[in-house]
């Protein structure tokens, strides 16, 4: 594989883990990460979601919900869910304290809002640090947030990077790849270049 790769949605849990956990079961470099001040899973209403730190591993979460009422999260789908991203990871990562280490060649999204989020690092990146001046390509594939979207969304996420990966230059051809991904699945993407 000739990039690097950063899925990120807002807590580091549904979609950018679906989409980690295929992509790396497939041989590419990648990471995941959320954008959110904190990670926040399903509860008992809507108006009770279970609030963890970034950084908390997923086993723990897994653990504390299992304590909490093992029938509701197992129906929910919550703790198949977390069983799956602790072994991809040990836990969930924030975007914006990790954003400069990584060097991300493709970046992708799966929500406009943080999609905004990333651009709004890398810009800050950018303004910050005069050494590094890396060409980054950030796409916006909305996926509902849900298990099923979550699995659609992995796999459209696996054929645009395949796509990219076969590309002579990503930065010459992705007017053509983002077109033709977009006739062809229906969906619309945003993407935009950015350095940092």
């Amino acid at each position: 594989m000739k990039f690097r790769y950063a899925m990120v949605c807002s807590s580091n849990q549904n979609r950018s883990m679906e989409a980690h956990s295929l992509l790396k079961r497939q041989g590419f470099d990648v990471s995941s990460y959320g954008t959110g001040a904190h990670v926040k899973l399903p509860g008992p209403s809507l108006r009770e979601p279970n609030v963890y730190d970034f950084g908390t591993p997923y086993k723990q979460m897994f653990d504390d919900l299992r304590r909490k009422d093992p029938e509701l999260y197992k129906r929910n789908g919550i703790l198949p869910m977390l069983k799956r991203n602790s072994t991809v990871k040990l836990a969930p990562q924030r975007w914006q304290d990790n954003a400069a280490d990584g060097s991300f060649d493709v970046v992708f999204t799966f929500e406009e809002k943080v999609f905004d989020m990333v651009l709004e690092e890398c810009i800050d990146l950018n303004n910050r640090d005069h050494v590094l001046k890396k060409c980054a390509l950030i796409i916006n594939l909305e996926v509902k947030d849900n298990h099923e979207e979550a699995a659609v969304g992995a796999r459209l996420a696996l054929d645009l990077c395949q796509e990219i990966e076969a590309a002579e230059s990503w930065e010459d051809s992705i007017d053509d790849i983002v077109t033709g991904f977009e006739k062809q699945q229906r969906r619309k993407l945003f993407y935009s270049i950015s350095f940092y």
